[in-house]
């Protein structure tokens, strides 16, 4: 099984590239935000970690994560960060690793892993290649706006916390240029699945 990680920053068109594989391939699509939604959830080890850490003000009326509340939490402090990411991303990464075993136990083909933190996250160690998802900045620009009704400030700080296009370019090992249509950044998949 051959394992693809696939990074890029904000609005740079990840997920479609990762519905190239999804439609064309004997492909597993592990998406890490949704492993952490999944781990967070009521029950599960890493929403009693949190609460533990943090206490009850987290919840909502429901008692699930209460995203905003958290989110402010979180960003409040490095510390918080910390102490944050020392829960969930070891979960994550276990959850990953378990289902790369269940997956290649049943002869999936591409084991496909989007994160915006692969290279920072270490992932390069347990993967066979990282793919870059390039688009131009005007064009990510204008795709957050868009789609997402993202104002110039909220894209600005999201940018500036993710590394530099010279810094993917150097971790990964393939790059997809996903400036113009996805029926280009296809025909990039294929070529470079066959390379």
């Amino acid at each position: 099984m051959r394992k693809i990680g696939i990074t890029g920053g904000v609005g740079a068109g990840k997920s479609a590239v990762l519905n190239v594989f999804r439609d064309n391939y004997n492909s597993y699509i592990c998406v890490a935000d949704e492993v952490a939604h999944i781990l967070e959830a009521k029950g599960q080890d890493c929403y009693n970690k949190l609460i533990e850490a943090f206490g009850e003000d987290i919840l909502d009326e429901n008692k699930e994560l209460d995203k905003k509340k958290f989110a402010s939490i979180i960003f409040a402090s490095q510390d918080n960060l910390s102490k944050v990411n020392g829960i969930i991303h070891p979960a994550v990464k276990k959850y990953i690793l378990d289902k790369m075993d269940e997956e290649e136990a049943k002869g999936t083909e591409y084991f496909i892993l989007e994160a915006a933190l692969l290279i920072e996250d270490g992932y390069l160690k347990i993967l066979d290649e990282i793919w870059y998802v390039y688009a131009s900045e005007d064009t990510r620009r204008s795709r957050l706006k868009s789609s997402r009704g993202y104002s110039d400030e909220k894209i600005d700080s999201i940018m500036a916390k993710q590394m530099s296009e010279e810094d993917f370019r150097k971790y990964c090992h393939k790059v997809i240029d996903n400036n113009t249509t996805i029926d280009n950044a296809a025909k990039q998949v294929i070529k470079a699945l066959e390379e």
